[in-house]
């Protein structure tokens, strides 16, 4: 009895040996009467023949086109020398087929996977889309990625312990995916922007170690990067310190990296304060493989005369912020692309000074600036940033959160368009966050990570803006991949917070009185972090979308492709749900 194998694992150890096959023909070929079929599966391609002089199954090997399933048996042999193919890892062998069976026939495919497509095309065929290698392999590996975070976890004595997909609506940040009740009409759940309270519940009642892989929703806009419905690594555990989690991260993300990628990462991981990631690259997730830093230079235009960079010098809310490229032709061209696209975010302009000369000032230096700067200035500012000839600096002046905005994109683009790069891999935990930031729009403050993050400088008299909290990032190649925090554990700490936030005690009671009420039974002092598992993959795997590594992903406008979802309900079910509605395709 012939034994079934999988294209891909087939060598020339097995050459001699009577084998069957299951799969799909990837491609069809006759050569001279004699035809040869690529048979694929999900572990790669063989080549499978088909000899005129077995007449039956050659007759039935006509009748076979591209993504036609089949199953064959026959005998694996040595493919010609010349004839090998070293694409693939059974390119040494083939089958010559004795057995065949078409367990089902195909229509031509939508796309071949030679085609260049456009994403909607792919997405709208994902059935199709997903038989390809690169997705194969992307689906395959998030599986093998899952794996090797449960076994650590399991290990390390976690709990894997599902919470509810049907819940109550409560504040997170974004807004709730809603579902109605047939059996309460007029009233909703919810569906979980993350398990949060659910798992600090859960460290209440005594569970100590908890993780799950979470399925989140939240109705949000969408990015290459975000979908409305996301998978979670959630981690929670009490009576350790941060310092402990941090410690567990980083070794299963070693085990991650050694695994999967084969790639030796140093631990402890890089820390940088949330002010310092501010200050030196503007952003709270820097790139750290790009080595260009932002300088603040409000200490050198206080005393100008160019009030464009005096005012915000000398304005505690705004600053002046300057990045040094060193040694790269930067062009006139490369200025004026790089002064557009900061117009597009909202800049007037973008400020330069060209260094040809840095031992002749002002004659060696290049720029509109030059004639509103003195000699003095531009000294120090040389001397300050510490430029080299053929350096080019840019600036941008004005309200900090806007300039950071500026630059740190700046820098990026830069970074990336000069390869101004020292690694190919940075890992980075971000800490010392503010617990609070006042919503200009809203008129109120909220809370940085979530509301329930332990607070460490916070009593009546504190300034809010200046609350630290007991939280951290973790970051990889400029994006964030995970956020955790010690937690508040006690009632008082907690109604605290939650009124800065601007409820009062029938809101706390409304959104959060089955949490609320159990931190009065007692709650161990605990602490935790979530990890975007479509992320890490995409990063891991270097895609430039999250939907490449994710089975069936919704569109940028929240769209299914393939199912048309969402859709119009009809009325009968709308009446079964108490929901009356005017929209008509």
């Amino acid at each position: 009895m012939s034994k079934r194998k999988y294209c891909g694992d087939l060598s020339e150890s097995h050459i001699g040996e009577i084998i069957t096959l299951y799969g799909w023909v990837n491609k069809v070929r006759d050569h001279g009467g004699v035809i040869f079929v690529d048979l694929r599966d999900t572990k790669g391609v063989i080549q499978v023949v088909f000899n005129p002089e077995e007449k039956e199954i050659f007759n039935i090997s006509e009748r076979l086109r591209n993504e036609f399933i089949i199953k064959i048996s026959g005998k694996v042999r040595a493919r010609p020398q010349d004839a090998e193919n070293k694409n693939l890892s059974s390119g040494s062998v083939e089958i010559v087929a004795t057995e065949i069976e078409i367990l089902s026939e195909a229509q031509t495919p939508p796309y071949s996977f030679d085609d260049d497509v456009s994403e909607d095309v792919r997405l709208k065929h994902r059935f199709h889309d997903l038989k390809s290698k690169k997705m194969q392999e992307n689906i395959i590996f998030r599986s093998e990625l899952i794996k090797v975070i449960r076994d650590f976890l399991y290990d390390k004595g976690f709990i894997d312990i599902e919470t509810p997909i049907l819940t109550k609506a409560t504040p997170e940040g974004a807004r709730d995916f809603l579902v109605p009740s047939r059996l309460n009409k007029g009233d909703f759940y919810a569906l979980p922007q993350s398990p949060q309270l659910f798992k600090q519940l859960l460290m209440m009642s005594g569970f100590e170690r908890y993780y799950q892989i979470a399925k989140c929703f939240r109705d949000e806009d969408l990015r290459a990067d975000r979908q409305p419905e996301f998978t979670q690594l959630d981690i929670e555990q009490s009576f350790e310190s941060s310092e402990s989690l941090i410690n567990y991260v980083e070794e299963m993300f070693q085990i991650i990296f050694k695994k999967l990628k084969n790639i030796e990462v140093k631990v402890p991981f890089k820390k940088l304060t949330y002010q310092e990631c501010m200050d030196q690259y503007g952003t709270d997730a820097p790139d750290l493989r790009i080595f260009l830093q932002l300088k603040k230079v409000d200490h050198i235009f206080e005393k100008t005369e160019f009030e464009i960079f005096r005012k915000p010098a000398i304005d505690k809310n705004c600053k002046v912020s300057a990045l040094v490229v060193p040694g790269k032709d930067i062009s006139r061209k490369d200025i004026d692309d790089y002064t557009d696209y900061v117009s597009k975010l909202g800049a007037k302009g973008l400020a330069y000074i060209k260094c040809n000369n840095i031992n002749n000032i002002p004659e060696g230096l290049q720029s509109p600036l030059i004639k509103f700067l003195d000699e003095n200035i531009l000294k120090n500012l040389l001397d300050f940033l510490q430029v080299k000839n053929g350096d080019i600096i840019f600036f941008s002046a004005g309200e900090s959160d806007f300039v950071n905005k500026i630059m740190s994109e700046l820098r990026v683009i830069i970074g990336n368009q000069k390869n101004l790069k020292n690694s190919a891999l940075e890992i980075l935990w971000v800490t010392d966050f503010p617990m609070f930031e006042y919503d200009k729009n809203a008129k109120k403050w909220k809370a940085i990570h979530h509301p329930f993050t332990k607070p460490l400088n916070f009593n009546e008299d504190s300034d809010l803006a200046s609350v630290m909290s007991d939280s951290y990032d973790l970051v990889l190649n400029g994006v964030e991949i995970g956020g955790g925090s010690s937690r508040i554990n006690k009632y008082d700490d907690q109604i605290k917070v939650l009124k800065v936030l601007g409820l009062d005690d029938a809101e706390i009671q409304e959104k959060f009185g089955f949490f609320i009420d159990a931190l009065k039974f007692g709650c161990p002092p605990h602490g935790g972090i979530a990890f975007g598992i479509d992320r890490i993959a995409m990063l891991l795997l270097e895609m430039s979308s999250i939907r490449d590594v994710i089975a069936f992903p919704k569109t940028q406008s929240g769209t299914c492709l393939m199912t048309d979802a969402p859709t119009l309900i009809n009325n009968n079910q709308l009446k079964d749900l108490g929901i009356n509605t005017d929209k008509k395709k």
